[in-house]
């Protein structure tokens, strides 16, 4: 068996077609452009580039974009300030704080100064409470593009994308991916189990899983004896190994002759997390429209 590959950027394509005419829509509608505000605190290097990416592609969607460019030692007064006078703007539907910020500032408290409506990434302490509770929230971009990847691989296993029963397994338990990511297997009625860096037996758990989702961070953690014949497999992780290259947290090569479907790294879950970013600004400005 050869794993089907997930191909995030086809996938990821195929949303910002979509958002691209719902956005000339959109615009006569609301009189201008969706808006996205996209904040930058300080001069990480990976993170001017992943800035630059999803400015990048929110243009493309005819997306206008507000890059506002912080400087490290803002302090928190001021960070949670510019983020409130963003959130009062009429023309701004979404607002991106690009995470982590550098160290000294106070993250929960700048994500709480995000109007939640406008939350583009879904990481508003009260959407991750509507999220809990399974109502409509701006759902976190990872996990929500991620359902999307798993959808792609049961349409090409030629399964239902009904995914009532199916036993799946999240290795990892950050706020960002692992915990979010849970919830919304289990408002699509998965059995889920998460596993972390106290679980017993990581093989035997994932072994179990239909769908196995990794979102550690640790380089090629899991190998083919972690993964069930048949299983879709979602690799969140991106690290970089001591030659340059870029990996995920599933030893890919090993994997793919075991799973039907897998996402690469990269080119899987990344530019899936960006289409998300943009469907959920889309989004807010589509509400605005509709009264």
């Amino acid at each position: 068996m050869t794993a089907h590959i997930l191909d995030g950027k086809a996938l990821a394509a195929e949303v910002q077609r979509n958002l691209t005419v719902q956005v000339e829509n959109l615009t006569p509608r609301l009189g201008r452009s969706p808006g996205l505000a996209v904040v930058l605190v300080g001069n990480n290097p990976a993170s001017e580039v992943y800035v630059r990416s999803k400015s990048k592609k929110a243009k493309q969607c005819g997306i206008a974009v507000t890059d506002v460019h912080l400087p490290s030692d803002i302090g928190d007064e001021a960070l949670q300030r510019q983020l409130r006078e963003l959130s009062a703007r009429a023309d701004i539907d979404g607002i991106l704080l690009q995470l982590p910020l550098p160290k000294g500032l106070n993250e929960f408290a700048a994500l709480q100064c995000i109007d939640p409506s406008r939350d583009a990434d879904g990481l508003h302490p009260y959407n991750q409470g509507l999220l809990l509770r399974s109502e409509y929230c701006p759902q976190p971009c990872t996990p929500k593009g991620s359902m999307a990847l798993i959808d792609r691989g049961r349409q090409l296993l030629g399964l239902p994308t009904d995914l009532s029963g199916q036993h799946a397994v999240v290795v990892g338990r950050s706020i960002l991916v692992g915990k979010p990511m849970a919830l919304l297997l289990l408002d699509r009625h998965c059995t889920v189990s998460v596993c972390h860096s106290r679980t017993k037996d990581l093989v035997e758990e994932c072994r179990r899983a239909d769908i196995l989702v990794a979102a550690v961070g640790r380089e090629r953690i899991l190998g083919r004896e972690h993964v069930k014949p048949g299983a879709i497999v979602i690799d969140v992780g991106i690290n970089r190994t001591a030659e340059g290259t870029l990996v995920g947290d599933v030893d890919f090569e090993a994997v793919r002759d075991v799973a039907g479907a897998i996402t690469p790294v990269p080119g899987g879950v990344g530019p899936m997390t960006i289409a998300m970013l943009l469907q959920n600004t889309v989004d807010s400005a589509q509400r605005k429209a509709d009264g």
